[in-house]
């Protein structure tokens, strides 16, 4: 069982003169600089000229600047980007300021624990991972409570890696719920396998294959959308807040016998095996050196990933029947 830490166990004091840089002022990155901010914390955000999040930024009263000059003022970098960027942005602008003393931050731990980044030994490497989007972490944090993080450690040279960490999260709001000891090579791994083999992989290619069989034996596909991908918000929503035995004691005694009965024809020990491939992929690297490799030469499969996915009949008929939902209209 992991060791769980709260806000008794963090002090904020730890931060006293002395600064935290957000680098990257994206969904996770303005949650998390303005919570700290609120906390009372010193707080810079690094975020390049031109786009909504600079401008956002300004809005919310920072004085953006540029990455190199936070890592140059900074005594905390947290970096915020997204993974393919980070270790260009730590190699271009960080690393020369990286000096003993400072700490380097993350959210996720990819770039250190496949290597595309290597940090001196002399400085502190940790991370914080709130199990949820910056949005819901600065809503919760402004409500007086907060979304459980992850905390790990992967380079302690100043022997208070630790205590920053937590801090760091109390800041956040997460000691309000709970922080979650872990390492970068867990987080890092147990995260990709849920995306690709459960979250986003598995439940997108179950709805699109759902979907499929149901028009292709000639119902409507307005009928195959609504039981597909429509209802799963409801059954997800269930399992978020009671779990799958609380799913299933608040769906009908039919639908109940169905899931025990028909579930694990469609995801079986074949699907297992395939899971498992995927995790071996993870662990050995394989998809972290392909996912770089694809953002070096111009990303061609992703983008016809994406073109592809778009001309799916299930998003014709979604943007149809959504615009029919008066609840989802901004």
């Amino acid at each position: 069982m992991a060791k769980i830490y709260y806000d008794k166990d963090a002090d904020l004091k730890v931060y006293k003169n002395r600064t935290i840089a957000i680098v990257g002022y994206g969904i996770q990155g303005r949650g998390q600089a303005l919570s700290l901010r609120d906390s009372g914390l010193d707080v810079v955000v690094a975020q390049r000229k031109g786009g909504k999040n600079y401008d956002q930024a300004k809005k919310d009263k920072f004085k953006p600047i540029d990455a190199e000059e936070a890592a140059k003022i900074a005594d905390v970098i947290m970096v915020l980007t997204q993974d393919h960027l980070q270790g260009d942005i730590y190699k271009d602008s960080l690393k020369k300021h990286m000096k003993k003393g400072k700490s380097l931050a993350f959210s996720h731990g990819f770039n250190i624990h496949f290597g595309q980044i290597k940090p001196s030994k002399d400085i502190d490497v940790w991370m914080i991972a709130p199990k949820g989007p910056g949005a819901l972490v600065r809503r919760q944090f402004e409500e007086g409570k907060g979304v459980p993080c992850l905390v790990a450690v992967h380079q302690d040279a100043s022997k208070k890696a630790l205590k920053d960490a937590l801090a760091y999260a109390k800041g956040i709001g997460g000691g309000r719920a709970g922080i979650f000891r872990t390492t970068f090579k867990e987080e890092t791994e147990t995260d990709l396998f849920g995306e690709q083999a459960v979250l986003c992989g598995g439940a997108s290619e179950l709805i699109k294959t759902g979907f499929e069989t149901l028009v292709e034996a000639g119902y409507a596909p307005e009928m195959a959308y609504f039981e597909c991908l429509h209802e799963m918000k409801l059954i997800i929503d269930l399992i978020y807040e009671e779990g799958i035995v609380g799913m299933r004691e608040r769906v009908s005694d039919t639908a109940e016998y169905g899931d025990y009965s028909r579930g694990p024809r469609v995801v079986n020990q074949r699907t297992k095996k395939e899971m498992q491939k995927i995790l071996k992929e993870i662990q050995s690297g394989k998809f972290a050196r392909e996912w770089m490799k694809e953002n070096r030469e111009g990303r061609r499969r992703f983008e016809d990933y994406r073109r592809d996915a778009k001309k799916h009949k299930i998003e014709k008929v979604g943007v149809k029947l959504r615009d029919m939902m008066s609840w989802m209209q901004k």
